[in-house]
């Protein structure tokens, strides 16, 4: 019988500690007397076998030996632990026809989601009273001391006692810096002056007409060019007026005979 045929509601996930395991076995055990059941474990089978307090219609077998017998068949299938490959828990579901019961330690819920992943759904977990994990103890967190709040008086004494302590005494005379003794870092020599004067401007020379070229084009000994000058050579204006002038309006003529009487 395939494993995906296993309704949702007959399949179970008790999450319970190790040393509760065959405690909470026993009980279902006793539950399910009716039924054909199988108890399935990674681990000893034979140790198992010996826990049981009524063992003589339970059939406790490893992976190994089941996966052997596929024709083998139950009612109710018990996993005491979880393999590591989610594929081989598939395998045991196999061999169920109506139920399956997990045990699950709270180490092998990692285990777990592997196996929802290849059943596309997520088993139910119910909590069996008595068989709970143990709850872990909160660490008790030290609350800080809340801080007394200040009044206005308080904030300007506070103040007053930074600005006394950090201001200096105007009659104390002013400490002269003395050049500590055998220390490197004030024995490199200064920046020289010529190499600071690098940096200053230059004055640029004039710039002088040369002549003209073969082209007829004039020669400066600077970088000028025509920018700055014409091309016989004479400097340009900074402005040159417009050679055609548009056409001037008498500002009188455009006055209205009212305006002239106002005149």
């Amino acid at each position: 019988m395939p494993a995906s045929s296993i309704k949702p509601t007959n399949h179970r996930v008790y999450p319970c500690p190790n040393d509760k395991k065959l405690l909470l076995l026993n009980q279902i055990i006793t539950e399910n007397r009716d039924s054909k059941i199988i108890i399935v474990t990674s681990q000893d089978a034979t140790s198992v076998k010996a826990s049981l307090l009524d063992a003589s219609d339970v059939e406790v077998l490893n992976d190994e030996t089941l996966f052997k017998n596929e024709s083998l068949k139950c009612d109710l299938l018990i996993s005491l632990d979880l393999p590591q490959k989610a594929i081989l828990y598939i395998k045991r579901l196999s061999h169920t026809t109506s139920k399956a019961i997990l045990l699950l330690n709270e180490s092998e819920q990692k285990l777990l989601y592997p196996i929802e992943t290849l059943l596309g759904r997520v088993i139910k977990q119910e909590i069996v009273e008595g068989f709970e994990y143990e709850k872990k103890e909160k660490k008790d967190i030290k609350q800080k001391p809340k801080q007394k709040q200040m009044s206005k008086q308080d904030i300007k004494d506070v103040a007053k006692k930074r600005y006394d302590e950090g201001t200096r005494d105007p009659n104390e005379p002013k400490k002269e810096f003395t050049k500590p003794q055998g220390d490197k870092k004030f024995d490199k020599p200064r920046r020289d002056d010529d190499k600071a004067k690098q940096w200053e401007k230059k004055k640029k020379s004039p710039n002088k007409f040369l002549g003209k070229d073969e082209k007829g084009k004039a020669l400066f000994s600077g970088k000028s060019g025509d920018r700055n000058h014409r091309h016989d050579g004479s400097p340009k204006e900074n402005y040159d007026a417009p050679k055609k002038v548009g056409k001037k309006i008498n500002i009188k003529s455009l006055k209205k005979p009212e305006d002239k009487k106002a005149d």
